[in-house]
């Protein structure tokens, strides 16, 4: 039995199992880097068994280096008839949010085609660590540069949630995947993620599908362990989603029931809750991370294959996850909002790394006022801020979806436009020292009235904790090619 197969897009297979590499980074967080040979040796061997997919990120220690030495190595031994291996390297791309110009996309592109030895990347996963900073559309127009040009040959994405998934897409860019965490601890993406995702033929990549280990016969009627006996960044993190889901006690209570069905099947209470994730309609294969050089569970995951959930098991399954509580927020929203849920717990201070949008500039004769400016054409030719601050009031000018000079943002869709729109009104009030939470009124200019409940869905999902006054309107011509325009007023609390 060999794992079973899915595909990307015509003619891009993969195994429904990926080999996710993420804890080489774990394994060298001492400093010294696993042995090259050993650890490549490992990955062919994953490679021979069928497990012939691999998941890496720019990040992740020597993962590509290690990928690029098994990539030649498999090369040599099982190539295609054209001579490539019989593998697929997916790796990821996960800047820090700057400007993206031409320049630094094709250095970030060369560096992970030279540490993985190839011409073409198989698959490159780009992430974006907060989308207030709108570089992350100049970083994707590179990127479809790069695959016109044959050195990516698929573009996907990690960690996006589906309203900026939505907005790529109406940017006309190929997305093939997104991966993101699923399990049944951690339920986001099957909501509107699924929706958008099954729309546009989108393939969901599943992480996380075994919370850490956690989801396994290890941890069934054991005590809760404390944070000193997590010893990997992993545990660590998918710890903080079992206290934010429900605690301990129902994860028992998952447990116990994935046990029952495990014992049906003869099968490991991990195969049940990864066959459980595959079974998602929009779900294409997961990622199980891999140990090299450590522990290998290859024969043991082959099992995922062996058996189907009925009726009856996915009741039982349903029903003690009744106390499961929902993740805040939507898929990635871990990394971008605190609290960050990931391995040193709340990292809310990360976001004090990551640059200022726009840059505050004091007003001439006026001591108490600060303004920004994006940079649209509008600004110029009207002589408006982006936003002004007076006193602790910030004031935010009617904001279309125009990214850069001129370029209009989702052309044609309400949704999208809204999206990058909310975006900008948060860089605008961020840059002036305020937060969303500050924002207590908005106002929506709409071309027309049919994109109302649109618009208002993702003025909800940024909003719907602040909850400001609001008015919408629809008006008989906004100018330019615009479907939406939103202006907004904070007040920042002494």
């Amino acid at each position: 039995m060999k794992p079973e197969r899915c595909f990307l897009r015509p003619n891009y297979e993969i195994s429904q199992v990926i080999t996710g590499l993420w804890q080489v980074a774990d394994l060298e967080k001492d400093g010294s880097n696993l042995d090259l040979e050993a650890a490549a040796e490992n990955l062919v061997e994953y490679a021979s068994e069928g497990f012939d997919t691999f998941d890496m990120a720019d990040h992740y220690g020597s993962s590509e280096l290690i990928s690029g030495r098994a990539r030649e190595i498999l090369q040599q031994q099982h190539p295609h008839s054209d001579g490539t291996p019989k593998a697929r390297f997916h790796t990821k791309w996960c800047p820090k949010p700057d400007d993206m110009t031409p320049k630094v996309v094709r250095d970030a592109i060369d560096e992970r085609l030279d540490r993985l030895g190839v011409e073409s990347v198989d698959l490159l996963q780009f992430h974006w660590w907060t989308y207030q900073h709108p570089g992350y559309l100049d970083a994707i127009e590179g990127l479809m540069m790069a695959h016109e040009s044959g050195r990516i040959a698929n573009i996907g994405l990690t960690n996006f949630n589906a309203d900026h998934l939505w907005v790529l897409l109406g940017q006309k860019i190929p997305i093939v995947s997104n991966q993101v965490v699923v399990s049944m601890l951690d339920q986001r993406a099957l909501e509107e993620m699924t929706d958008v995702a099954m729309k546009h033929d989108v393939k969901l990549l599943a992480y996380g599908v075994l919370a850490g280990g956690f989801l396994s016969e290890r941890w069934l009627n054991k005590p809760e362990p404390s944070d000193s006996e997590l010893n990997d960044w992993s545990k660590m993190k998918y710890k903080r989603f079992i206290d934010e889901t429900g605690g301990w006690e129902n994860l028992q209570s998952v447990l116990r029931a994935l046990k029952s069905v495990s014992l049906r099947y003869g099968v490991s209470v991990a195969n049940v809750a990864t066959r459980w994730v595959l079974d998602q309609p929009a779900v294409s294969a997961v990622i199980i991370g891999a140990r090299l050089t450590e522990s290998q569970h290859r024969q043991d995951n082959l099992a995922i294959f062996s058996f189907v959930l009925d009726e009856e098991d996915r009741s039982a399954i349903a029903e003690s996850m009744v106390g499961t509580s929902r993740l805040r927020g939507d898929c990635g929203d871990e990394y971008r909002e605190p609290p960050f849920l990931t391995a040193s717990g709340d990292l809310s201070h990360h976001l004090d790394s990551l640059p200022s949008v726009y840059e505050p500039i004091a007003v001439p004769g006026k001591s108490d006022r600060t303004q920004v400016f994006s940079g649209t054409k509008w600004e110029k030719i009207c002589g408006h801020s982006r936003a002004v601050r007076i006193g602790n009031r910030i004031l935010v000018s009617g904001t279309t979806a125009t990214h850069g000079r001129d370029e209009i943002v989702c052309r044609g869709d309400a949704r999208g436009q809204a999206v990058y729109i909310l975006d900008k009104i948060k860089a605008g009030v961020t840059s002036l020292g305020g937060s969303l939470s500050d924002i207590v009124r908005t106002r929506v200019y709409l071309q027309n009235a049919q994109d109302c409940e649109a618009v208002s869905l993702v003025h909800g999902r940024y909003f719907g904790e602040v909850c400001p006054a609001n008015a919408t309107f629809e008006i008989s011509q906004l100018i330019g090619d615009y479907l939406v325009e939103i202006e907004a007023e904070a007040i920042i609390e002494e």
